[in-house]
């Protein structure tokens, strides 16, 4: 089975986030960027697939800074072959053109089963999984927490609120968001990951046009304002609540 995984960079919101001088995105010399966790899940249970004989994972990304480290490392874990789509990146890029991209080159590798990670945490414009899957003409289900591979589809886990647990099948080709793998991403030790440098191979192919149409309009970022701040009550129990009763009232609650 030829297993595709897509993956995409976002902010490290253990970073501080700095507004550009245009005030409508992130400042990109400030910016670092990190593996979305959920793509990570989602070369995980790839990875879990191939463990069990079910085929070879490709792993595919947007030439960004620091994503060769990314693709290293997921062939560190078991990944078969890592691509990197080169062209006029943008850290900032739009879910719509990723997503148009995406697809115009993973419809290349005549993929079995894609799978994205179901959301990540700078999707303001849609996530790239359900997008991926109208291009491409196949089918899609979200926030799948396990995959099992069967004669030309697949039975999965997908959860719902209130702790309730769907399973369906999904006939083949299809697109699947990944919530959770099966298992929590691998630890690779830093020494496997550099051994892997040396003998894997990052293959290079031009990314399709960037067509940004689709993605909402950002006017602008900005740190939360501050327009009141608490009042604090003192006294005794009695005067704490005969104030609350008064502030009630002035508010209009009672």
């Amino acid at each position: 089975m030829n297993i595709v995984v897509p993956i995409k960079m976002v902010p490290d919101l253990v970073e501080e986030l700095v507004v550009d001088a245009s005030s409508a995105m992130l400042d990109p010399e400030a910016l670092r960027l990190k593996l979305n966790e959920f793509d990570d899940h989602a070369i995980e249970q790839a990875i879990l697939l191939k463990e069990k004989g079910k085929g070879q994972v490709t792993v595919v990304a947007p030439d960004i800074e620091g994503v060769d480290d990314v693709l290293f490392t997921a062939a560190a874990k078991g990944a078969d072959r890592l691509v990197k789509l080169t062209g006029h990146w943008q850290s900032t890029v739009n879910n719509h053109a990723l997503a148009r991209v995406f697809a115009n080159f993973v419809e290349t590798l005549r993929p079995e089963l894609i799978l994205t990670g179901v959301q990540a945490h700078n999707d303001l414009d849609g996530a790239v999984g359900p997008q991926l899957a109208e291009h491409l003409g196949m089918p899609y289900v979200g926030y799948v927490s396990g995959v099992m591979v069967c004669d030309g589809s697949v039975q999965i886990r997908k959860e719902f609120p209130g702790g309730r647990i769907a399973e369906m099948q999904v006939s083949l080709p299809a697109v699947l968001g990944i919530q959770a793998a099966e298992k929590p991403p691998r630890y690779v030790p830093i020494s496997k990951v550099r051994a892997t440098i040396k003998t894997a191979k990052i293959e290079e192919f031009p990314a399709a046009e960037l067509e940004t149409i689709g993605a909402p309009l950002t006017v602008r970022l900005f740190q939360p304002e501050t327009s009141t701040r608490a009042t604090m009550i003192d006294g005794d129990a009695d005067a704490v609540a005969t104030r609350l009763v008064e502030i009630f009232k002035e508010r209009g609650v009672i």
